[in-house]
């Protein structure tokens, strides 16, 4: 079918173009009012529908904006960032343009100069991990940044993370507070792609043990890929260790590697938590509540964080240019924490209080 034109509008009203496009963008002039309804009759009767882009280059708003990310367009437990954002701009009639480069430099590049030529409203750049965004990364002044940080020196970008440190540390207390007193950290691999997020919560778990005076061990903080081979194989070398020096609970850096970590446990015949504690980090959708038992964990506000940068993007908060703000990562509370096993057999208020706490909070949604 052939696209409905002003001229179609023009003559359906007996009236100019010039007449047309007045009436139509509402501009003042001395058209009567007769004439400005049989124009919008007209433009109703022949279905005629007005272009978003030229309008929006006129009042220099496409009522556009532009999402660039590495990976997490196809990373699952993302999902609910992209959710937030997109909220937020369909509330204000805004349409989001998502790329994902799959971290191919090239294709970013090009991505921010295509949304840029098409006159976007607000970039958004947005990353799977907390990371730092490289220096040499060519972002339009005043870019959102989404789970990243600008680079020391770079400026010009507000920016949204998880409190990871404050996260780590949390995720630490929380089995410091069951009673355990030898608990390892099953962290990424030592890599020059090594997420900053990854050194944040070692630094809050370091600063939760020597806050409770426990002695930091070098052998209960082990390595591995982000993913459940990983946390199996790291789970694995600590329980190598002599009986003595096994942890009674282990922080793992992720829920994938977490899930790892089970398998390691129940493969030596042991119980979570009566002889292990496990917690993880990210509250995985369809993972960290499918684990058997159920697994406690920290909640990254991936749906948050979405939404306060769609927020700032579109002037609705200020988000105050080279600021960084952190939001809060929960601790979902489910079944993998517990006493260690040499108070098992004790009672245990806490572990009463805590089943109800879990019941009441542990749930997909956060």
């Amino acid at each position: 079918m052939a696209r409905v034109r002003i001229s179609d509008v023009a003559a359906a009203a007996g009236v100019s173009v010039t007449t047309v496009s007045l009436v139509l963008n509402d501009v003042e002039s001395r058209i009567s009012q007769d004439t400005r309804e049989r124009v919008r009759a007209a433009a109703a009767a022949v279905g005629y529908e007005p272009s978003a882009l030229a309008r929006g280059l006129r009042q220099q708003r496409t009522k556009t904006v532009g999402l660039i990310s590495d990976q997490i367009a196809t990373t699952p437990f993302a999902g609910r960032m992209l959710a937030g954002a997109q909220d937020v701009a369909r509330a204000n009639d805004h349409l989001v343009f998502l790329v994902d480069t799959g971290s191919d430099a090239a294709v970013e590049d090009a991505a921010i100069r295509a949304l840029t030529a098409q006159q976007v409203d607000a970039l958004i750049y947005a990353a799977m991990w907390h990371r730092i965004v490289p220096a040499g990364v060519n972002l339009p002044a005043d870019t959102v940044l989404l789970d990243c940080r600008p680079a020391e020196g770079v400026t010009g970008f507000p920016s949204v993370v998880p409190d990871d440190r404050a996260g780590g540390a949390a995720a630490t207390r929380e089995l410091v507070a069951a009673g355990h007193s030898r608990i390892a950290y099953i962290d990424t691999d030592e890599d020059p792609g090594r997420p900053i997020a990854a050194d944040l919560r070692l630094e809050g778990y370091r600063e939760v043990l020597r806050d409770a005076g426990i002695a930091v061990e070098d052998d209960l903080h082990v390595h591995g890929e982000t993913s459940h081979r990983g946390g199996r194989d790291a789970a694995e070398r600590l329980l190598d260790l002599p009986p003595e020096r096994r942890p009674t609970a282990i922080f793992c850096f992720n829920d994938r590697m977490a899930t790892g970590a089970y398998t390691a446990i129940h493969a030596r015949g042991l119980r979570i938590p009566e002889d292990i504690s496990i917690i993880g980090y990210d509250d995985q959708q369809f993972i960290a509540a499918e684990q058997d038992p159920p697994l406690t964990t920290i909640a990254l506000p991936h749906y948050e964080m979405g939404r306060w940068a769609m927020e700032v993007a579109l002037g609705i908060r200020e988000g105050g240019v080279d600021a960084v703000h952190q939001m809060e990562c929960p601790v979902i509370r489910r079944d993998s924490v517990g006493p260690p096993p040499a108070q098992v057999a004790k009672p245990n208020r806490r572990r009463t209080s805590q089943h109800t706490e879990r019941s009441r909070s542990a749930t997909p949604d956060r």
